[in-house]
């Protein structure tokens, strides 16, 4: 397994994307992209980073590039379990042997058996100190098992069935820093109860609304309740009980499309092409993996539950995760972001009762949604060989499963934080303050003109919806208000407004 491929005018690959080189290896290219180059620098475009190392780093071999990569990079298991698929297990055992307690060879050797579920016919490691499997520095870690073949803390968010990583990234460290659940507490602490259930009342229709919306529909009445309702209890719902997805699926969608479990058909996401014909943007797994990515799914879901990580990391890692093995056959994206609320819900990152209605965030924001979601399926993507039939089924010809099952986290972990804080400072703010300003407007009017309570309230949301004054089409509708109490009451619920926080003219 030489590698004499070097070449001093020309960059020259390292680590794992050496490995997909050389190996022609199926899989999409790691974030973190090593090359030997004249200096040490790093460099980073469009969430891509380029680690620049002098000729001294260039490894001899393609386990010396794994080594490095063991050393140096982010650990990007779709690469090490398409690469240990694809070379001789006894190179593998010959490495091991020859330096038996490295630190990462220890690493790739614990990687090998569990990902290959096989032994290598090599003796434990010796008495020795324990390391971690992912190198903290460069990862979000999960709370680390022991294992004493090879003396590994073995810190993966998930399991050899499904486990995501997030690098652990400038822009990570600064919003988990930012303590956006102590600014939610501290936002919503000392608000009148009965502003607050009214603002939390809001705040489950208008994401119950939004969520349908980004799918494009308009739900009936009786959907619309039953998603809030979950909503509502969605703190004590058992992401680990796949009857109680079912049952969540059966409320939300049309009960022609509910499911009695996960899918056994091929989905994908298409759109229709001036020609009539399909371009597929996104194929779900095949149905097969379907049980075992879910199980997979679940375990992780576990242990990011019972390790001291953020809870919206743990959020993003969940949630995308389950629209992208997309179990049923609809109401994916709806539960996607529904997961988002049990898990930040359930850690207690939002404060009892609130929700952050991240979905209106993204229906706000829908192209920065989608081109999220687009890095995803646009990576994975090429590397899935199907066929459409006549009718539009597809049958997907190459195994995909490992490009599912093994991701990428950290830019949706980025995404969802920028949500979860624009709900906060925005949406959530937003709502309170107005509903703090339409009080006081409400007592201030009031005080100048005893309305009955609907109509008053009427009053108060006309002249707030148009800057502080009635809008002249409107005037006829309270025409038996004098003009100067008139002006007496626009005047007072601009000062209200402009109180709150709240825009007026």
């Amino acid at each position: 397994m030489t590698d004499n491929n070097f070449d001093s005018k020309s960059p020259f690959l390292i680590g794992f994307a050496r490995l997909i080189q050389e190996l022609r290896l199926e899989v999409p290219p790691p974030a973190v992209r090593s090359e030997i180059t004249g200096s040490r620098r790093t460099k980073v475009e469009n969430g891509l980073v380029l680690e620049q190392y002098p000729r001294s780093y260039a490894p001899a071999d393609l386990l010396g590039h794994l080594k490095f990569a063991m050393r140096y990079e982010p650990i990007d298991l779709r690469v090490v379990d398409a690469l240990f698929h694809a070379i001789d297990k006894n190179d593998i055992e010959k490495w091991v042997q020859s330096e038996p307690t490295g630190v990462f060879v220890r690493r790739a050797w614990y990687l090998y058996e569990l990902l290959m579920e096989t032994s290598l016919d090599v003796p434990d490691v010796p008495p020795a100190g324990y390391i971690d499997l992912l190198n903290p520095d460069l990862h979000i870690t999960a709370t680390g098992n022991r294992v004493r073949r090879q003396r590994i803390n073995n810190n993966l968010l998930g399991t050899a069935k499904y486990s995501p990583l997030i690098r652990r990234t400038e822009a990570l460290k600064t919003a988990s820093a930012s303590r956006l659940d102590r600014e939610a507490k501290a936002l919503v602490e000392g608000i009148d109860p009965a502003i607050m259930a009214r603002a939390v009342n809001y705040l489950y229709t208008q994401e119950t609304k939004s969520s349908y919306a980004i799918e494009g529909e308009a739900p009936s009445g009786g959907r619309s309740e039953r998603f809030v309702a979950a909503l509502a209890n969605a703190e004590s719902f058992n992401p680990l009980d796949i009857a109680e997805f079912v049952r969540l699926q059966n409320a939300i969608v049309d009960p022609r499309y509910g499911q009695a479990g996960w899918r056994t058909g091929q989905n994908y996401v298409s759109g229709t092409k001036s020609d009539f014909s399909e371009h597929v943007y996104y194929a779900g797994p095949k149905p097969e993996h379907v049980a075992s990515l879910m199980e997979g799914w679940m375990q992780m879901v576990f242990r990011l539950k019972q390790s001291a990580i953020d809870p919206v990391f743990a959020a993003a890692a969940a949630s995308f995760g389950f629209v992208f093995n997309h179990p049923f056959e609809d109401g994916n994206g709806r539960i996607h972001r529904f997961l988002i609320h049990h898990m930040l819900a359930s850690t207690k990152f939002a404060p009892g009762g609130l929700l952050f209605p991240v979905s209106a965030v993204m229906l706000r924001e829908r192209r920065e949604y989608d081109r999220v979601l687009n890095t995803f399926s646009s990576a994975i993507m090429p590397f899935i060989t199907y066929q459409l039939d006549r009718e539009g089924r597809m049958t997907v010809l190459n195994d995909t499963a490992r490009l599912y099952r093994f991701w990428d986290a950290t830019r949706f972990a980025e995404y969802l934080y920028s949500c979860v804080a624009e709900t906060i400072r925005k949406d959530i703010g937003e709502e309170i303050g107005f509903l703090k300003a339409f009080d006081e407007a409400l007592r201030k009017t009031a005080e100048i003109v005893d309305m009955p309570d609907r109509r008053a309230a009427l009053l108060v949301k006309l002249i707030l919806q148009n800057k502080g004054r009635l809008a002249g089409n409107r005037r006829e509708q309270f025409a038996e208000l004098r003009d100067d109490e008139l002006l007496a009451i626009e005047a007072a619920i601009r000062e209200s407004a402009v109180a709150r926080g709240q825009p007026s003219a």
